[in-house]
């Protein structure tokens, strides 16, 4: 098993989650770090403190030199596709090839309905054509360009990897089979992870594609008493159902200190 970690830039600070960033970088068993993207802190006081993900991760590329980094996930309907093709391109550049591209419908099923989940499909198509064809164009339902470009190129040929986050099973995993290389489970029982697993394999041999093809990562949560034993426990149960990759969520306030216990606890997993 790999193992990542993930600061969401919520009821934090900048020098905080900058501090972990750069410890992380030198702790060889983190293979990436993410943050998210969202503009109000989730799951808390949407009053509180949150700093914006692509910035915050712009800024972390030029603060780390090992770590691939990114968004646990682009909320799609935040950005005109171009535009995040355009970001994503930069992003790739700037952090010498480490972006991984996390973007997903909206972070659950009934609010990425309301914006029109279809609209997902058509924006991970148009992205990848901007990031790998010399000019795109498309006539969609929610998207139309007409010799649109995106220059330069990312460094990551095709394209950096997408990661699709989100378990809807009709849409969202059949976009995934469709166009990532990664797909995030954002978090629940061994089970859940498993069904959700077959839903997206059966998604890629319905189109012919090799399901292996897709790294299969789970959100696991640190808890606030900073406790990795509940973490080598998740991961290990997700990890018989074949995981990947465990992006171990660290808790505000965050604290460069976590990062080495976490390390030794989770070794024997590898």
């Amino acid at each position: 098993m790999r193992f990542a970690f993930k600061t969401s830039p919520q009821n934090t600070t900048w020098p905080d989650m900058l501090a972990v960033w750069k410890e992380a970088d030198d702790i060889e068993i983190f293979e990436s770090g993410w943050t998210f993207d969202h503009f109000y802190p989730i799951f808390s006081d949407p009053a509180g403190p949150c700093l914006e993900g692509w910035m915050t991760l712009a800024a972390l590329a030029q603060a780390t030199r090992r770590l691939r980094l990114g968004t646990l996930v682009t909320g799609i309907h935040y950005r005109h596709p171009a535009v995040l093709a355009n970001m994503a391109a930069t992003l790739d550049i700037v952090s010498g090839g480490r972006l991984e591209l996390g973007i997903g419908a909206g972070w659950n099923e009934e609010e990425s309905g309301a914006y029109g989940i279809d609209r997902f499909e058509e924006a991970c198509e148009v992205i990848v054509s901007l990031l790998t064809r010399p000019t795109t164009d498309f006539a969609g339902r929610y998207y139309q360009l007409t010799g649109a470009r995106c220059e330069p190129k990312p460094l990551q040929r095709p394209h950096p990897p997408v990661c699709v986050g989100g378990s809807g099973e009709r849409r969202t995993l059949r976009t995934a089979a469709r166009f990532a290389q990664h797909w995030n489970f954002v978090g629940g029982t061994p089970g859940e992870f498993a069904r959700k697993r077959d839903v997206l394999h059966a998604h890629c041999r319905d189109i012919g594609r090799d399901p292996q093809e897709i790294m299969l990562s789970s959100h696991v949560r640190l808890g606030a008493d900073g406790d990795a034993g509940p973490v080598v426990d998740t991961a290990a149960a997700l990890g018989d159902q074949g995981l990947d990759l465990a992006i171990v969520i660290l808790p505000p306030p965050h604290d460069p200190a976590v990062l080495a216990p976490l390390a030794e606890a989770l070794a024997p997993l590898r």
